[in-house]
């Protein structure tokens, strides 16, 4: 019946129900037609490799135990070579966390597979022991690239720093060929990176260490005297010092390509360190095209030191509130300056400050502005002053003051017609 009715349709398709019901017959084995469903077993390991590298661990691991041929493709070395371990304590985060059967079995089985690992953990210590734990027994493989990231304070911080640097070097000595490393908020320090350096100065182009207080500026500059081909680096600024700019500047040295600074106050009042212009000239010479990010978190009085000669700044951040005359220095003094972030100024319009930065700063394309106030006529003004080099434009509409020339329903049509697209000022949350 089934035959003759299948016949029928295919001799006449309109007294068939419809779309659905074709699908449903298409999709039907047909034991006549010789279809044969297709054998998934029998997927070849390439294939099944690619199509494992998309799936989350968990759903990783439920599909091989479907069949022999998909466990193998669960153990093949190229799956294990990127992994970040997710270290969580249930009663404190909300994140998830990489099982400890899971963690014994990697170790057991791919240790020797790894060479591209991040640890994630939260702020507690014993998420930070974990860590330091699975660090010591990765004695037969040799990273790549390793990643310490607390997802709040304290974590690492926490720890007995011998327990820490232990774990540590033992990747230090294991891994001949670490290209990065990135190590923000832990103990490490100047013997550690001493051995660091002793077994990849030749490997090593990225270092990110911001806030490791036991390190010194004759701790990080032995790594920029040793590691030539060093790209990247990222430190506070109480690490900064003309001799490591000078050694990153040496011919031996390879083109410096991002250089971060975090300059943060641990204290009011803290007073900092100058660093000589002719420094930093010389560090533009050898690297013309490197980027300098500063990151500033600090108190008003503490900017002496800051802006008072050119400096190659080329993405500036303003954590805190930052004086009119501080951003003056920046008009004059920063001629390199791509992204200016500002998230906090006073009661006091920085009308004068940003037509100047838009005089001076031929290059800038990206400016954000938070709690401060600008006129509307001078807002304008800078806006035209920059042209459609302004990619992003971020301004919270509390920060406009209209004037006798524009009112805050007129500006946007002005703005919008310098910048060559429809923009819009930034609302405020109501919630």
């Amino acid at each position: 019946m089934k035959r003759r009715l299948s016949g029928d349709c295919e001799d006449s398709p309109s007294s068939c129900e419809g779309p659905a019901e074709s699908c449903k017959r298409v999709r039907q084995p047909a034991e006549d037609s010789g279809d044969v469903l297709p054998d998934w077993a029998r997927l070849p390991q390439e294939m099944l490799l690619h199509i494992f590298q998309y799936l989350p661990l968990l759903d990783r691991a439920f599909a091989s135990q479907v069949c022999r041929g998909w466990n193998e493709a669960f153990h093949m070395p190229e799956l294990w070579r990127c992994f970040e371990f997710e270290l969580n304590q249930p009663a404190s985060s909300y994140l998830k966390a990489t099982h400890p059967d899971l963690i014994k079995q990697i170790i057991k089985r791919h240790s020797n597979h790894l060479q591209y690992v991040s640890f994630k953990v939260d702020s507690s210590t014993e998420s930070a022991e974990a860590a330091c734990d699975i660090l010591s027994q990765l004695v037969n493989c040799s990273l790549k690239t390793l990643g310490l990231i607390s997802t709040a304070r304290p974590s690492f911080m926490e720890l007995p720093k011998s327990h820490f640097i232990s774990a540590l070097t033992v990747v230090f000595v294991n891994s001949k060929s670490l290209s990065s490393l990135k190590i923000d908020d832990t103990p490490v320090d100047d013997p550690s990176l001493k051995v660091l350096v002793a077994n990849n100065s030749d490997t090593l182009k990225l270092l990110k260490m911001s806030s490791c207080p036991h390190v010194s500026p004759a701790g990080i500059l032995c790594v920029a005297d040793q590691c030539h081909g060093l790209r990247e680096l990222a430190l506070n600024y109480h690490l900064l010092s003309d001799e490591l700019l000078l050694a990153l500047s040496s011919e031996k040295h390879v083109h410096l390509e991002h250089l971060r600074i975090d300059v943060v106050s641990e204290n009011p009042g803290q007073q900092f360190h100058t660093i000589k212009k002719s420094s930093w000239d010389a560090m533009v010479r050898h690297s013309p095209k490197f980027n300098l990010v500063m990151y500033f978190f600090l108190y008003e009085d503490e900017f002496g030191p800051f802006f008072r000669d050119e400096i190659p700044v080329t993405h500036l951040y303003f954590g805190r509130s930052v004086s009119k005359e501080v951003l003056g220095r920046v008009g004059m003094n920063c001629p390199r300056l791509v992204e200016l972030v500002v998230c906090a100024n006073g009661l006091r319009p920085l009308d004068e400050e940003l037509i100047r930065i838009a005089e001076r700063c031929q290059h800038l394309s990206a400016i954000g502005l938070g709690e401060c106030e600008v006129s509307c006529s001078a807002f304008v003004e800078f806006v035209k002053m920059c042209g459609r080099r302004l990619s992003q434009l971020s301004i919270m509409e509390e920060v406009l003051i209209p004037d006798h020339k524009y009112s805050l329903d007129e500006i946007h049509w002005e703005v919008s017609k310098h910048l060559g697209r429809v923009w819009f000022p930034d609302m405020m949350p109501t919630w």
